[in-house]
Parts: structure tokens; sequence; C-alpha cells
């Protein structure tokens, strides 16, 4: 009976990898969000938008995703995140999606891209939405 023992190279980047792979995960599990100092930043994973308040245009409830095609990004389960392409205006939208059955805010800024978001929790995308709005408003009110 002649075991041979796994050098230990291969163990440690078996480890590596497997903590490697966790990070990746994480970073795209859910979407992180700061919305401070006139800003609003958003990542997941590798996808990453900071758009100024000043330059959103509107900011609406949408039920339903249109159907584009997908320059970047990843779908899982219920989840939709990356960058797809608009080849009617030929534009990038980008999708930071938790949660497909649920209504998404559609974010339109710099005049026509266009950002879809929400979280896991349908409260949280309600107290995201109601708090970006009042953001704007103020900055709207404080421009006059």
């Amino acid at each position: 009976m002649n075991k041979k023992k796994r050098h230990w190279f291969w163990n440690l980047l078996i480890i590596l990898t497997l903590i490697v792979c966790f990070f990746a995960f994480l970073a795209h599990y859910k979407n992180w969000y700061k919305l401070e100092n006139e800003e609003f930043k958003v990542l997941s994973g590798i996808y990453y938008q900071k758009i100024p308040l000043a330059e959103i245009d509107s900011l609406k409830w949408e039920a339903k995703l249109p159907e584009l095609e997908r320059s970047s990004g990843f779908s899982w389960m219920v989840a939709e995140k990356g960058v797809f392409i608009d080849s009617i205006r030929n534009t990038n939208v980008h999708f930071f999606v938790d949660d497909l059955e649920q209504q998404k805010i559609k974010l339109v800024h710099h005049d026509s891209l266009q950002l879809y978001i929400n979280f896991k929790d349908s409260i949280e995308t309600k107290e995201f939405y109601d708090n970006l709005q009042t953001q704007m408003e103020s900055l709207l009110e404080s421009s006059n």
C-alpha cells in the first residue's frame, strides 16, 4: 500500500482558488450602493456606476425589463447584472437587478443612458427609490 502525498503547492492552489471564488461570489451577491455627496454609486462585482444626481433625467418604476443584447454580464436564477446594448439607440444599458420578478427602478441619466436596479427586498427598493427621489428634488430646489 503505497500512498503518495499531494504536494503542498497544489493544496495551497486549491485553497486560494476557493477563497477567490468565494470573494467573487460575495462581490456579485448583491448590489452595493451609496447615495452621498450628490452622487449615486452602485457596485456589483466588476460592474460600477457613478452618477451625479444633477445628471439624472428621470426616475420611474418598470415592471418588465426590455429585451436587449448582452454585451457582458450574467443571469443567475432571478438576478440580471451587466452591460447590455440597446440596438435601437445604440447605447449601453446597465442592469443591477437582484430579483427579476419584482419591480425595477429605471434611471435615465446623461440624456439617454439607462440603468435598471432593484434589490432582493422590495421594501429596500421602495425606500431607495423614495430616498433618491427626495434627494433629487432637494437638489433641484437648491439650484433654483
